[in-house]
């Protein structure tokens, strides 16, 4: 049976802003399951169907004419770069969210070389995917800070960061620049709560008590 489902659309309501229509694709029906309650629970966005192989995504696209699509990287049919392409190619008003659980810097830059507005770790918060759904739809575009390595550099600055992903040294880098918590927040795209959360977890790699700490550590071995 086809997992390809279209979702009728809400009667239009002339009293408010006009809804951010988003179209979910992946193979897991537990994560369909939590995207759909996330963004049901947003009032300017609406769900407009679910695919769970490329091919699906594809023929939802020309049914329900997405504003955004929010893709996992590995599904059923064109890998997740070529898909990326080809929609972008033939639809060049869609935008892109990629939710994966990969983390690999090559395939980040990957898929937003292919044009993907954003791409969103699937541990990310909830309120942090509805913010970069709103946020690619205005035309904006997520990528990494500048300066941050690839995920196997041998430079120094990735030698003396044990065990920090690659988000958690991008706010490394910006607590070391100066920049407040909702700062950091405006600037990635994700909720003061979820730098806190990684704030804790960099404290405790890198062997320190606290933001002073953290500080001084990236300035000491070149991280900042």
């Amino acid at each position: 049976m086809s997992a390809l489902r279209e979702v009728s659309p809400l009667p239009p309501d002339t009293g408010a802003a006009q809804r951010i229509k988003v179209l979910i694709a992946d193979d897991h029906p537990l994560i369909i399951a939590g995207l759909r309650r996330t963004i049901d629970g947003v009032e300017d966005m609406e769900v407009v169907g679910e695919a769970r192989t490329s091919t699906e995504l594809v023929q939802l696209i020309e049914r329900r004419a997405p504003d955004v699509v929010l893709m996992d990287l590995n599904m059923p049919g064109a890998p997740g770069v070529e898909a990326i392409e080809g929609i972008r190619e033939q639809w060049p008003d869609i935008k892109m969210v990629v939710l994966s659980a990969c983390d690999d810097r090559r395939t980040i830059d990957a898929t937003l070389l292919a044009g993907a507005s954003a791409y969103v770790l699937k541990s990310a918060h909830t309120v942090d995917i509805a913010s970069v759904i709103r946020q690619a739809s205005s035309g904006a575009v997520f990528h990494a800070p500048a300066g941050v390595p690839a995920a196997q550099d041998s430079s120094p600055s990735a030698a003396s960061s044990p065990g920090l992903t690659e988000r958690e040294r991008a706010i490394l880098t910006a607590v070391a620049s100066g920049m407040t918590t909702a700062a950091i927040s405006q600037d990635l795209w994700i909720s003061e709560h979820t730098i806190k959360f990684h704030l804790t977890n960099i404290y405790r790699k890198l062997g320190v008590a606290n933001r002073a700490g953290a500080v001084r550590y990236a300035l000491e071995h070149g991280i900042a």
